[in-house]
């Protein structure tokens, strides 16, 4: 990823749209399209997916996907994953 870009989304305000976008770079598109996610104030990612068979692909990646949403959101904001 390139730290131009890490760099901009890492700027910007936090919002929902922010999250999201980091979270679709994190991931990638096709996880990205059948998930959602959102944020809270204690660090918490909450992760949504209607699907067990993503949830359990996600799981997988819990280590990397943390370093990539604190590579784009700033260090220590994403603390756990939660998944519904």
């Amino acid at each position: 990823m390139p730290a131009v870009l890490a760099e901009v989304i890492r700027k910007g305000p936090m919002c929902d749209e922010k999250v999201t976008l980091a979270w679709r770079l994190a991931v990638g598109p096709q996880i990205a399209k059948v998930t959602t996610v959102r944020l809270v104030p204690d660090g918490t990612l909450h992760i949504k997916t209607d699907s067990q068979a993503w949830i359990d692909a996600v799981r997988k990646s819990t280590s990397l996907i943390q370093i990539r949403m604190g590579d784009l959101l700033g260090e220590n904001l994403v603390k756990r994953l939660e998944f519904r």
